[in-house]
């Protein structure tokens, strides 16, 4: 696990210099990179900077408990202003579609925790070993001595609960459970956290919950468990995208399943394909995403790929 002092003390300078700052947040913003970038806002606002997120998709409507940040389309933004652009948890997923964009004098640092990230930029703090984004950034929090507010430290135990799925991931270590702690300790709420993320669930997430469990199908051959959530299933649950966030967990802990696949339908020409497995099966279900373009960790990843849906009755075609 790769120590990052240097590139913190690069990443305080930048913060102290710059006036004008772009947070980046992935599309199909997740509690990691929600939390990570708003703690993120909370910071450099209390410093007096500048400050503006920047997401393809709007802010998750199930994550608004967490307390609400305006997420700014890129394609809307003049970009030059900015002094230093920071990637959080999206470098590889909505940050290098504009990367190119940027110009040779606006500083650009990558944070993140996902493998196999190409992308350059002046500091880099990537290594797939930790947990999830929001623990790196708080470990900057930490060297530099900032405050963490208890807003900030419930931003910051939101992505980590969500990226630990609910500290039971291989990845959780003695130093994960220190940082929950102390996050508590500054007044964040596990249990709200815990019921945003994991427990409440409207009538219309269930009813979508219903249709997705009743058409998996497991292939004994390889001990993939996989079923498809179309568009006119959602609207008809009169759900959302964001209902699907758990399906594929809960999938992934049947017996019989070695890993879990959840198609789904984003719009009218995209499908998002969800995969979870679990540590002792000792599939690295992130091989699986690259292969369609997609990335992520050993345990949960993903891809997306035009197409729609198609039922066969013996399987699910993406056409």
């Amino acid at each position: 696990m790769q120590k990052f002092d240097s590139q913190f003390k690069t990443l305080e300078y930048i913060v102290a210099k710059a006036e004008n700052i772009l947070l980046v947040a992935h599309t199909r913003p997740d509690p990691d990179t929600v939390g990570s970038n708003s703690a993120f806002h909370e910071h450099l606002v209390a410093l007096g900077k500048n400050v503006t997120i920047a997401c393809y998709d709007e802010f998750p409507q199930v994550l608004l408990p967490l307390g609400e940040k305006k997420f700014v389309h890129p394609e809307t933004l003049d970009l030059k202003p900015f002094d230093a652009v920071f990637a959080l948890d999206s470098v590889d997923r909505g940050f290098h579609l504009f990367r190119e964009k940027l110009s040779d004098d606006q500083v650009v640092v990558l944070m993140d925790h996902h493998p196999d990230i190409e992308l350059l930029g002046d500091v880099v703090i990537i290594d797939a070993d930790y947990s999830s984004t929001s623990e790196l950034l708080y470990l900057y929090f930490k060297q530099t001595g900032a405050r963490i507010t208890k807003r900030m430290a419930t931003y910051l135990l939101a992505g980590l609960v969500f990226d630990t799925g609910g500290f039971k991931h291989s990845k959780v270590t003695p130093a994960v459970m220190e940082m929950a702690s102390t996050l508590m300790q500054k007044g964040a709420p596990l249990d709200k956290v815990s019921q945003i993320i994991f427990a409440h669930r409207n009538i219309a997430a269930l009813r979508l919950w219903g249709k997705a469990i009743e058409k998996a199908r497991l292939y004994p051959e390889n001990g993939m468990l996989v079923t498809a959530v179309t568009q006119e299933e959602i609207l008809e649950c009169e759900a959302s995208a964001e209902d699907i966030y758990q399906v594929t967990s809960i999938l992934s802990t049947v017996p019989d399943a070695k890993f879990a696949l959840v198609l789904s339908e984003r719009d009218a020409s995209t499908v998002r394909g969800s995969l979870r497995s679990m540590d002792h099966h000792g599939v690295d279900v992130s091989q699986i995403a690259h292969a369609f373009g997609g990335g992520g960790h050993v345990l949960a990843s993903g891809f997306e790929i035009p197409g729609k849906i198609v039922d066969t009755g013996e399987g699910f075609l993406i056409m």
